[in-house]
């Protein structure tokens, strides 16, 4: 993306200022390092071990030729080795590289091998799955990769451990020139096409989102994180990696989502604030034993990353007890719009909110919502995708359809991106469709989102057998789970068709097909 200016606007308005996102747990850790930092599992992280452990994987990583620039790639569920991981990076000077651990052998080397990651953490086990074998298994794909590391391995399994390096490393860190300016982070996000696109962020951008977000709920340091979100999505690095610590406050992290878990650890820290995705809120909401337990301490849940219907946020709003607000942002955009305390119900539920801080929306003629502020990204990895991003003044093409009332209240109607948001993840319809255009038994398909009270939408496969075959949900999964095809991705609904509508220049008419697939189920349909 072009400057154009957008450097010397926002710091001339104090939007972009010196602040490194990692000071903020070094300060905190230099007024109160006996105060709670982090809760994982039982375990209670103060300031001054997080800030010592954040220094000894810095300088471990300095000593193994990690520098400035260098990019740290890591997949770890919620736990507190991922913030070490990710603000030792960037207090190194390298670029923290989240990876959501639900990725597999195909996604997990595609952005290692264009991200040139010279290091890659990763758990022993996590639900089951062998992420060090996972990354044996590609490694000849990413020649850039030197140094792997597992958190959770044994003493005797050959394997560069966490622990290791941390009694490598010196509690007095390292001493890295930095700026403000520096990109600091690297996240993948999919849309459109089928490769994930590397999203750029600076200390500036980062900075600056939060801000915007603790002025806005009235966020201090009395208030309790809840994070549920994974931290490999930007919900989770931002606010439960980097904005507790701007608080000094405590982030309480959940690696597994379990509702019932969730509303334990809720009533037990006293949690304030969340920041999640649809099904969570769903998932607390309805939990049988919500109505016998103390959820009083909650102020805000802020609720975005997939369609939030409007019931959901009036039932919530009563069952909680406190501030539920949807909201509209991206990886590029973190959060354009929200709602707050001040704002009615009825605007909380049937919009996606107003304008944040700096932020500012406008509509295009063809009615895509149109972004930039502060928090905006700098731009793709891949520079040739960022042509058709940017408006040639600057605006970030959301690609999601919108309106905007009368008093400035943003609405998201339908999106121009051919993408299905399962639970708050981004999937691209067309990497499942290039993959089940390969199957023997298929002539024709596309991929469609179909609704889903929790989820907020699953994924449709829609196939024209070819002559003579049979096309079943089970052999389509089986056949893209051989090809290493993340679970979340797979299709859990199918719909049999003669032939897909097409418009008269060939191209499938996906709203017919969603509208199907928004309609009740048919006997050429199975589900799963």
């Amino acid at each position: 993306m072009p400057d154009d200016g957008r450097t010397r606007r926002n710091t001339a308005a104090g939007y972009w200022t010196d602040d490194l996102v990692d000071d903020h747990l070094a300060a905190a850790a230099g007024r109160t390092p006996a105060a709670v930092a982090v809760v994982d599992r039982g375990r209670h992280w103060t300031y001054a071990e997080l800030d010592g452990a954040v220094n000894r994987f810095a300088s471990a990583l300095r000593g193994r030729g990690v520098g400035p620039g260098d990019v740290v790639s890591w997949l770890l569920p919620n736990r507190a080795e991922a913030i070490v991981v990710h603000l030792a990076a960037i207090r190194l000077g390298a670029v923290s590289n989240p990876i959501i651990p639900i990725y597999r052998h195909r996604e997990t080397a595609f952005i290692l091998a264009q991200a040139a990651s010279t290091v890659v953490v990763v758990p022993r086990l996590f639900r089951g799955f062998d992420y060090p074998a996972m990354v044996d298994e590609i490694r000849a794909e990413v020649p850039a990769l030197r140094t792997v590391v597992v958190v959770g391995a044994g003493p005797d399994e050959g394997r560069l451990r966490f622990e290791d390096l941390l009694e490598e490393g010196r509690a007095e860190g390292v001493d890295a020139p930095r700026t403000a300016a520096d990109i600091a982070l690297l996240l993948y996000t999919s849309g459109t096409t089928s490769a994930p696109k590397g999203v750029l962020h600076s200390h500036w951008t980062l900075e600056h989102e939060n801000r915007s977000m603790i002025e806005f709920f009235g966020l201090t340091a009395a208030d309790v994180v809840f994070m549920p979100s994974p931290v490999g999505h930007i919900i989770g690095v931002l606010y439960g990696m980097q904005l507790p610590f701007m608080l000094g406050s405590t982030v309480v992290l959940l690696d597994v989502w379990e509702p019932g878990r969730a509303l334990d650890l809720i009533q037990e820290h006293r949690c304030s604030f969340v920041v999640a995705a649809t099904p969570f809120l769903h998932g607390l909401v309805h939990h049988p034993s919500l109505p016998e337990r103390d959820v009083s301490s909650l102020r805000v849940f802020a609720c975005g990353g997939a369609d939030v219907p409007p019931e959901l946020v009036r039932a919530a709003t009563t069952a909680l007890g406190c501030t539920v607000s949807r909201g509209y942002g991206s990886t590029e955009h973190p959060t354009a719009t929200s709602s707050n305390a001040s704002d009615p119900v009825e605007k909380r539920a049937q919009t996606d909110g107003r304008t944040i801080g700096a932020a500012e929306v406008r509509l295009s003629p063809d009615g895509e919502l149109e972004v930039r502020g502060p928090e905006l990204f700098l731009g793709y990895l891949d520079d040739a995708l960022n042509a058709d991003a940017f408006t040639g003044d600057g605006w970030f093409r959301t690609g999601d359809l919108a309106r905007i009332d009368a008093d400035g209240y943003v609405q998201i109607v339908g999106r121009k991106k051919d993408i299905i948001i399962r639970g708050g993840e981004n999937i691209s319809a067309r990497e499942i469709e290039d993959q089940l255009f390969e199957h023997p038994a298929v002539a024709d398909v596309a991929v469609v989102s179909s609704p889903d009270p929790v989820l907020g939408e699953r994924v449709c496969a829609v196939v024209v057998p070819a002559a003579g075959e049979t096309v079943t949900l089970p052999a389509i999964v089986a056949w893209l789970t051989e090809r290493r095809t993340t679970r979340q991705k797979l299709p859990e609904r199918l719909i049999l068709l003669d032939e897909l509508p097409r418009n008269p220049s060939g191209k499938v008419q996906k709203f017919r097909l969603r509208e199907l697939a928004r309609a009740s189920l048919t006997p050429t349909e199975v589900t799963r």
